[in-house]
């Protein structure tokens, strides 16, 4: 039993990602691609955990996915969710997350996209889950740069193309430095 006096551990936050080599992750509001490998990675990764995204991105997949506590971001005051709690800002979504990881016992808190939301979310993760797609579609939707200077490579593991997988990709951690 934790001490009175013991600090609460917050709750990593996690941006997780398919990002082409050029940088683009979608293009009118849909991914580029068709990685079974990856989507069965994206759920075990953040399946009993808080999933963050903008309204954008939650359009594009039609449904609160089973197993997450879904927050989506929008400025739409009026819209509502089923399944899915709707807020304002990517703060109040992460004050909400981090809320909803301590009273469920989850470590991590996951950010699931769009662009503009990865954007003003990169300063903020503790952890990256890259998806490195062997691709260079045109798209309107990019990740961030992510800077070398400030995260570290922690693991990678590399997947050829092959009937599930249209393309070769790496599964790649990056930590904060």
């Amino acid at each position: 039993m934790a001490s009175q006096g013991a600090k609460i551990q917050q709750p990593k936050i996690v941006i997780i990602a398919a990002v082409a080599r050029n940088g683009v992750i979608g293009a009118d509001n849909r991914l580029l691609w068709r990685l079974k490998s990856d989507m069965k990675n994206f759920r075990g990764l953040t399946m009993g955990k808080v999933l963050i995204m903008g309204r954008k991105t939650y359009d594009s997949i039609g449904k609160p996915l089973p197993g997450r506590h879904i927050i989506v971001i929008t400025r739409d005051k009026g819209l509502v969710i089923e399944g899915a709690l709707v807020v304002p800002s990517l703060e109040a979504a992460l004050d909400a997350g981090r809320r909803i990881a301590h009273e469920t016992g989850a470590d991590e808190v996951f950010i699931g996209g769009g662009g503009e939301i990865y954007a003003a979310a990169m300063g903020l993760a503790d952890r990256l889950e890259i998806t490195a797609v062997a691709l260079e579609p045109e798209g309107d939707t990019v990740f961030p740069a992510i800077d070398l200077a400030l995260w570290r490579e922690e693991k990678r593991a590399s997947f050829t193309k092959n009937a599930d997988d249209e393309a070769a990709f790496d599964f790649i951690s990056y930590v904060r430095r």
